[in-house]
């Protein structure tokens, strides 16, 4: 069972942080910098520039792997859930049942999250990139606990 947490841990750290990495590298003599956009005379500059940010921020870091702890969370109270006898309703037993299919379905979600919010940082919705990862975080989170607020199944004995 450690093995799999490891595995799982391991899978979720290296889908967030290769692109911060790859994202601060410096610039080479055949790549040239962003081009510097001016807001035209009489707006103001402030909200523009607090909206522009890089996508691989501390905010967004810290938001991503808050997402990745809590797809972990999730996989490891649906383990729980399993192993006491319920069953799972938003995908099948078997799936859940294969720890290793179940890890690589949880870190997609998490690999889905950060695709969404890349999107939408792409087209400029800065606030719906942010708010994406906060509502799959708190999603994932209380399902977690739910999980681990159930009862457990006891079977009936035969009479």
């Amino acid at each position: 069972m450690l093995n799999h947490r490891v595995i799982l841990l391991f899978a979720l750290a290296t889908s967030v942080w290769p692109g911060r990495v790859s994202a601060q590298e410096p610039l080479t003599g055949a790549q040239t910098p962003p081009p510097v956009v001016f807001a035209p005379a009489g707006k103001s500059q402030t909200g523009e520039r607090i909206q522009q940010h890089r996508f691989w921020d501390k905010k967004n870091a810290w938001l991503f792997a808050g997402v990745g702890a809590a797809r972990t969370f999730d996989y490891f109270s649906t383990l729980n859930l399993r192993q006491r006898g319920d069953q799972e309703v938003l995908v099948t037993n078997d799936l859940v049942d294969n720890h290793a299919a179940f890890a690589v379905v949880e870190a997609a979600g998490t690999g889905v999250s950060i695709g969404a919010a890349y999107l939408f940082h792409h087209y400029g919705h800065h606030k719906l990139e942010r708010w994406t990862s906060i509502v799959h975080f708190g999603l994932a989170t209380s399902g977690a606990v739910r999980n681990y607020c159930l009862k457990t199944t006891h079977p009936r004995s035969a009479p």
